[in-house]
């Protein structure tokens, strides 16, 4: 879609399959069988997000790769789309010029490093929260990809190609980071504003708009559940201004919305 002149445009790298447990032993599906529609399950994307403006390309979130994890019946996913994705849109690694993580699970940052540790993207500057590095690629007690952890760790080495941040930060004209923790220590989203337009690329901030009716939901991956509910309960005032759309990285089908105000809030594609 077009927020003014900007150019945000949806790519998956695979499926994330989870279960009502997925949001904690208390959901359930009843009331709820649109989104677990198979077999008691949700079938929702692996999303990134391919945002255009001058001279710049920037991928928001750099999915799994080409790699899945098991977690049995709460969580499966699935990636390794993302370059064909990225090519039926006309853009090759090369091309890109920033990556934002949302976060550094495996889901947002699996195709920054090849196997060997190698950036997958060479001309691209990588963006990420300055807390997840403490959390996920200095301690190694914390779950990572090797290859991922490593390919940082060189990274850091290079001196020029990470931009760890901590606070409101532009990465170009009309894109800029705030902080959004709680899902995870240094957890940020992405803001897009162009000609009074104005978008929010969420990352995991809000895993599924259900959780728009259920403010109990919580993710399993939540490192600070209580203060990633406090941040949720805050998008989702911003999405109901009437002037703001928003994406999470699993929303069903990578469709923008916004929180329709007045009785019984509720969520609109």
């Amino acid at each position: 879609m077009l927020v003014g002149d900007i150019d945000v445009h949806p790519i998956t790298d695979g499926t994330f399959r989870a279960s009502p447990g997925y949001f904690g032993d208390h959901a359930r599906l009843e009331g709820h069988e649109d989104l677990f529609t198979r077999e008691g399950m949700a079938w929702l994307p692996i999303g990134c997000f391919l945002v255009r403006t001058g001279d710049r390309t920037i991928l928001v979130d750099a999915g799994m790769g080409p790699a899945m994890r098991d977690d049995g019946e709460r969580r499966l996913l699935v990636g390794g789309q993302l370059l064909p994705g990225l090519r039926a849109v006309g853009v090759t690694p090369p091309g890109i010029t920033d990556v934002v993580c949302t976060h550094l699970h495996a889901d947002h940052c699996g195709w920054l490093f090849d196997a060997d540790a190698a950036p997958v993207f060479p001309r691209a500057t990588i963006w990420f929260g300055a807390r997840d590095w403490d959390h996920f690629v200095a301690n190694p007690e914390v779950w990572m990809f090797d290859h991922i952890r490593e390919g940082f760790r060189l990274a850091a080495d290079d001196g020029h190609r990470l931009r760890p941040v901590d606070g409101d930060t532009a990465v170009a004209p009309g894109v800029s980071l705030t902080m959004t923790p709680g899902h995870t220590p240094g957890h940020l989203s992405v803001i897009v504003s162009s000609q009074g337009r104005r978008a929010l690329l969420l990352g995991d901030a809000i895993i599924c708009p259900v959780q728009l009716e259920e403010p109990d939901w919580q993710s399993i991956g939540d490192v600070d559940p209580e203060l990633a509910r406090r941040v949720r309960e805050r998008l989702f005032r911003e999405l109901e201004d009437g002037a703001t759309l928003g994406a999470g990285a699993h929303f069903p089908e990578l469709q923008f919305g916004r929180v329709l105000a007045g009785q019984g809030r509720r969520w609109f594609t």
